[in-house]
């Protein structure tokens, strides 16, 4: 034990963090449209490979959520056998860009854009989960989901069938919300398991006609990388994919980090080396086409609050993940589909910030925009672009909160006009600068002190330019310019 002094610790929060993963590898996978083995492999992959690797030493990492669009859109398009080659390509980026040391800087990408990616991602899901709830096809995009619920609604009240689906899908949506409420002793099993077993006995007693998961085995459900599927990396679209993947995955691992770095006072994450052990991790899912993995904050969380205190109780998690999978495969097949829609059902809506929207919107509205914008073009256009769109929005907000320009003019009377420009001098406030240039008396010299400016950039100093010759008549004085900065002089760092 002295070489392992917490290892009661981090055994016992492995337990919890495995009862947790269990259903979520599950029901991610099969909302994924790919076998639920594959769940499990990617679980297993991200607890005992990423969870032995140095970065971050209580986050877990697995199949997440937040992929589940991404991932079904991808298999719908370019096959399942396509899969293992974006998630090791993908794999095999996170590692270069680690090794550049480019894992900090995910950390500056706006909040705002992450969270509106959560959000449209958990709209998505909860839309296309209740028509797997109800046990019907749902529709491709976001935006056809979303528009083809009162339909489906209708379709299912006249099934017997769609109807005894929706009642295990809600009641397991209601056995997690009321596990919630329980003493806290009693939450040390965690809901989602205790809900899917309850719903398994109870369409088991009844005999109800709900769909349950196909089992095909661990191993007859891995699919290595043939050539066809490598061949497809020329394809435009495979690798705005990959990029996709890459970028999400990445993003989502690293601001986790941050999170659960705020519940813990152990070694802080290194976000070089945790977004390496990522790769590492995503690279061995991609070679044996199982899911992608990201570091999920439900089962971090959960392992920290479980008292873990190494990264022994993540590798024992997945550890105890495999055992289930050799052993027990046979006890998928018991359980419910709707009951797994149910718990993507709670999953996607956790996602959605309400309460953080609300707040945003009375501190920050531009940010709460970025944030709204970005879920509503993941919901209509899909998950890459919509993230692009909210990017784009990002850096527009910023460059032009950093162009601030302040024009003060001074006019005695006699002699000439003073006028003093600070800030910054970019092309975004132009048609500020050269309205108020262009209102000064055209009859009366003009001292432009540009000392106060920390930025110009080109298309002013040649608008400034342009304005002196304009203003400066045959009659007038030219424009006197002081201490004009040199154009796109950068602002200090």
């Amino acid at each position: 034990m002295s070489r392992f002094p917490h290892l009661r610790q981090d055994f016992a929060a492995s337990l919890v963090v495995f009862l947790v993963a269990l259903p979520l590898c599950v029901g991610v996978a099969v909302a994924s449209g790919v076998p639920a083995e594959l769940g499990l492999v990617t679980g297993i992959v991200g607890g005992i490979v990423t969870g032995l690797l140095p970065g971050s030493s209580l986050q877990v990492s697995g199949p997440a959520a937040g992929l589940t669009v991404l991932v079904f859109e991808a298999v719908s398009e370019f096959g399942l056998p396509a899969l293992g080659v974006i998630v090791l390509a993908a794999g095999l980026l996170q590692l270069l860009m680690g090794a550049l040391k480019l894992g900090r800087w995910f950390r500056a990408i706006s909040l705002s854009v992450v969270e509106g990616m959560l959000a449209g991602i958990g709209l998505v899901i909860i839309a296309g989960q209740l028509y797997a709830a109800a046990g019907l096809k749902a529709p491709a995009s976001g935006i056809d989901k979303i528009l083809g619920l009162p339909a489906a609604a209708v379709d299912a009240i006249g099934s017997p069938g769609a109807l005894a689906s929706l009642a295990i899908g809600a009641g397991t949506v209601a056995v997690m919300v009321g596990w919630t409420k329980l003493p806290k002793k009693a939450r040390t099993v965690p809901g989602a398991l205790v809900a899917v077993i309850v719903a398994t006995v109870v369409a088991s007693v009844f005999s109800l006609p709900v769909a349950t998961v196909e089992v095909n085995g661990l191993i007859d459900s891995l699919r290595l990388p043939g050539a066809d599927a490598l061949g497809g990396l020329a394809t435009p679209a495979l690798l705005g994919t990959i990029l996709a993947f890459t970028l999400i995955a990445s993003a989502e691992s690293l601001f986790s980090a941050a999170a659960v770095d705020r519940l813990h006072d152990g070694p802080r994450t290194r976000y070089d080396k945790e977004l390496m052990a990522q790769g590492a991790g995503n690279a061995l899912c991609g070679v044996l086409g199982a899911l992608p993995m990201t570091a999920v904050i439900v089962r971090s969380s959960a392992n920290v609050a479980a008292g873990a205190r190494t990264k022994a109780s993540r590798v024992l998690h997945g550890v105890w993940l495999l055992l289930f999978a050799a052993l027990l495969p046979a006890a998928l097949a018991l359980i419910p589909l709707p009951a797994l829609a149910g718990i993507l059902v709670h999953a996607g809506w956790k996602l959605i910030p309400f309460r953080g929207v609300t707040s945003l919107w009375r501190a920050h509205r531009g940010e709460a925009l970025i944030l709204v914008v970005t879920a509503v073009a993941i919901v209509v256009v899909n998950m890459f672009e919509g993230v692009l769109i909210g990017l784009a929005l990002s850096v527009i907000k910023t460059a032009w909160e950093t162009s601030h320009i302040k024009l003060e003019v001074i006019d005695k009377g006699a002699g000439p006009i003073q006028a003093r420009l600070s800030g910054n001098a970019t092309f975004l406030r132009l048609p500020k600068i050269l309205d108020s240039l262009e209102a000064l008396p055209q009859d009366r010299p003009v001292e432009l002190d540009t000392s106060g400016l920390h930025h110009l950039d080109h298309a002013c100093r040649t608008a400034l330019d342009s304005w002196a010759e304009r203003h400066s008549a045959a009659d007038t004085e030219p424009v006197k310019f002081t201490a004009l900065v040199k154009a796109a002089s950068p602002e200090p760092v």
